[in-house]
């Protein structure tokens, strides 16, 4: 049985719909990342299930609680959910010890001294802050801080745990480190997370299942490597990874590039119940372009970028660019060298780039 189920689920702001008939079901020990771009609803998911909005239509259901039913007319505030919320500014009081940030809301509950101090500490040593714990946060570094809010939402003890961009302030290591830590947290105490982020590598790491949205609508729910091996619609591959879309047209049955006089190879033509359209994207990923000798697209090396352990090609193709990404000891073609290409997993959708 699920333990966050949202039902028909809307939101508006005035004539913006800002999350648009969302059905969803989280189970408990689930971590469930919501991911897209900004002013995609996501937040406001977020906000709905946490009390700080109310719905325009819809019901929010967590573990056999009516939390909110625009309908029946209920809402439950916030400090009645019992969530733990982790947001992107830290939120800690540098007036307050480390202990004492991570006590206020277990004081606010009114607990007795003896449980405020038991779940203190446990939080603390959770997130290995129990040697700063009569330290200010001020004295810590931006992931000391992060972690300073992850136990105060700890501490509380949550069967759900809302995270909204907690990391994206954080430095490119610091963000890695963090993100396997809540993902250890959450499998030591089985909480559920909803996660909101628009970092895709974030979302891959982290989460057991993945919706992608766009203006309010969900475009897929699936396994991280589900949504990367098979996205639904163009917006979904374009968004998870790294891509390439080249304009294709269709003359006299055969198919070229736009702008461009070669016909494409016949190992390359669109399936068959696209074949009656006029244009269509040809869509890759840079990683799953080879370089190969006949039989493949042909173009001219425009870039040769070294990366570390990858190098990064821009292969003109007419008047359109591809991406391609190859091992740094893979050899290569240079900068202004013809070469050819074989896309290894192509994808077609309708319409022009």
């Amino acid at each position: 049985m699920s333990h966050v189920r949202l039902v028909n689920v809307t939101k508006r702001f005035g004539a913006v719909t800002a999350v648009n008939d969302l059905n969803l079901e989280i189970q408990k020990g689930e971590c469930f990342s919501m991911l897209g771009p900004s002013g995609c609803g996501k937040t406001t998911t977020l906000r709905m299930v946490a009390g700080f909005e109310d719905l325009s239509e819809g019901e929010i259901h967590v573990g056999g609680r009516l939390l909110s039913s625009r309908a029946k007319n209920w809402y439950l505030p916030p400090e009645k959910r019992d969530f733990g919320m982790v947001f992107q500014a830290f939120a800690v009081w540098p007036h307050l010890t480390v202990f004492e940030n991570v006590a206020f809301p277990l004081r606010i509950r009114k607990l007795p001294a003896a449980e405020v101090e038991k779940r203190t500490k446990d939080a603390l040593a959770s997130t290995n802050l129990l040697p700063s714990a009569e330290e200010s946060p001020a004295n810590l570094s931006g992931g000391g801080k992060q972690r300073v809010a992850l136990a105060r939402a700890l501490a509380i003890n949550p069967d759900v745990m809302l995270l909204d961009e907690p990391l994206s302030s954080l430095d490119p290591h610091l963000r890695e480190e963090m993100r396997f830590e809540i993902r250890d947290l959450q499998r030591k105490y089985g909480f559920s997370i909803i996660y909101v982020t628009h970092d895709q590598a974030e979302a891959m790491a982290l989460s057991d299942r993945i919706l992608v949205m766009k203006l309010g609508v969900v475009q897929q729910i699936d396994t991280p490597l589900n949504v990367y091996n098979h996205p639904v619609n163009r917006f979904v591959f374009s968004f998870i990874g790294l891509s390439n879309f080249l304009s294709v047209t269709r003359a006299d049955g055969a198919f070229q590039l736009a702008a461009h006089s070669e016909l494409l190879p016949q190992t390359l033509n669109p399936p068959e119940d696209m074949r009656r359209h006029e244009t269509l994207s040809l869509a890759s990923r840079p990683s799953e372009v080879d370089f190969c000798g006949e039989g493949g697209l042909r173009g001219v090396v425009a870039r040769k970028s070294f990366l570390g352990e990858i190098v990064d090609y821009q292969i003109k193709m007419g008047e359109q660019e591809l991406r391609v990404q190859k091992n740094r000891r893979a050899p290569g073609p240079d900068v202004g060298e013809s070469c050819g290409l074989r896309l290894l997993r192509p994808f077609w959708y309708e319409g022009a780039e």
